[in-house]
């Protein structure tokens, strides 16, 4: 069952934050998880929210091995994530 995780994190993530913490999942190895079908990233651009897709809680528990450390790494609290079911996907 797929689901979409929506953060929207207590102290407000910077574009500059944001395109940081992009780069170090890409040097981690993990740009492009397993299991994320859809990531989108929105709003000011000195208070961004993210929102994935994902295929399973499973596969977004085992990105969070690699997200969780550089978030604290750069000071990010992503607050706690909002998990939706999702109904339907159309491409």
């Amino acid at each position: 069952m797929s689901f979409v995780v929506r953060f929207v994190p207590p102290t407000p993530i910077s574009e500059q934050k944001y395109d940081e913490i992009i780069q170090r999942l890409n040097a981690a190895g993990a740009g492009s998880p397993k299991g994320r079908i859809f990531h989108v990233a929105f709003g000011p651009k000195d208070a961004l929210r993210v929102s994935d897709i994902w295929e399973s809680r499973a596969d977004f528990e085992n990105f969070g091995a690699t997200l969780m450390p550089i978030l604290q790494d750069l000071g990010v609290d992503p607050g706690a994530p909002d998990w939706i079911e999702v109904h339907n996907i159309i491409q």
